[in-house]
């Protein structure tokens, strides 16, 4: 359980949640485990299958306090509301946003920030932790390229320039992301990045993974009340997460590209998994899918102190609060949003 921002997650799966008074209370096996006075919370976000009493929900729609709730692994289930829902002014300002392009460009600015600086993240801790196996002159040369990149953000006035930018930016790192795959080489290279459908085992892991991530941005922003679907940096498009896909620029780096290097790395999953199709495309089989999914929930286990926040937190949680904190930029209550810098 933890408190952020006026929002309380609670993420173990066997808790549940009461009313008692002007206090909601968090119950574990029958123990209260947490009080917090209603007053003080704007959101509770709820990871389990325990649910909550209908007082507190009563509570909450009355007050316009958000009750979320999530499956344990991250899935959006439902959101309780009462008559007035605020967020539906958090939508339309949204809606209102992405149509300027002044602001668009703004916040697309910041979502490319945090994607390039944990770019070079990736990259600095290769150089940190093996510089006897790696390539330490591309390594570095491509990191210092990229940080070249972040100083000309700053440049780009429109949405086409910055797309034209992150693809470059990609480029460059993706061209050195095969030297970070220390072990199964043979079963595990990286030439390019290749999707519908992805042409090596490395790139199947990848669009797994993206599409997990994915789903989890898309709950994440649904927790908070923002759509989805409407983005400033990615446009609309029937059935496209375009917020969801900005949102996750910044975190693909550190959520997909680390773990799946992680996981590679430390032989937790093999070529064994992975199956050449007719059309060329390759496909994981259901017990590695498992594994991946296994290892996913263990990592977002792990704790982070969160860069902006400067609070500890569960690394499964970085996507709600990022979610929230661009919730409070488009509300007005934060000057600028802050990306995730992964440290």
């Amino acid at each position: 359980m933890k408190k952020l921002l006026n929002v309380l997650y609670v993420t173990t799966p066997n808790s549940y949640l009461s009313l008692d008074g002007e206090t909601v209370l968090v119950k574990r096996d029958d123990d209260v485990a947490m009080r917090l006075p209603l007053h003080n919370l704007e959101n509770i976000i709820c990871f389990g299958y325990n649910g909550a009493s209908p007082a507190l929900m009563g509570a909450c729609a009355e007050r316009n306090i958000g009750l979320c709730f999530f499956s344990p692994s991250g899935r959006f289930w439902a959101r309780i509301t009462g008559k007035v829902n605020g967020n539906v002014l958090l939508r339309k300002k949204q809606y209102l946003l992405s149509e300027d392009q002044a602001h668009s460009v703004q916040l697309a600015r910041w979502f490319l920030t945090g994607k390039i600086y944990n770019c070079r993240k990736v990259i600095e801790r290769a150089l940190r932790d093996h510089a006897m196996i790696v390539d330490v002159p591309s390594l570095t040369a491509v990191s210092q390229g990229l940080r070249g990149g972040l100083k000309s953000l700053s440049g780009c006035t429109s949405l086409t320039d910055l797309m034209g930018f992150e693809g470059s930016s990609a480029k460059q790192y993706f061209s050195v992301l095969d030297s970070l795959v220390l072990q199964q080489k043979s079963d595990f290279f990286f030439k390019e990045r290749s999707r519908r459908p992805p042409l090596d085992n490395f790139n199947a892991l990848l669009s797994f993974l993206y599409t997990v991530l994915t789903n989890e941005v898309v709950s994440a922003l649904e927790g908070v009340g923002l759509d989805p679907c409407v983005g400033f940096l990615h446009q609309d498009r029937p059935g496209r997460p375009s917020l969801a896909l900005d949102l996750m620029e910044e975190l693909r780096p550190v959520f997909a590209d680390r773990f799946a290097l992680s996981i590679v790395n430390r032989r937790q999953i093999s070529g064994k998994g992975f199956t050449l199709k007719e059309s060329g495309g390759i496909i994981m089989d259901d017990e590695t899918r498992k594994k991946v999914i296994t290892l996913w929930q263990e990592r977002k286990k792990e704790e982070i102190v969160h860069p902006f926040l400067k609070e500890r937190i569960e690394f499964g949680l970085i996507p709600h609060v990022q979610a929230l904190l661009l919730a409070r930029y488009l509300r007005g209550d934060l000057d600028a949003y802050p990306p995730f810098f992964w440290n």
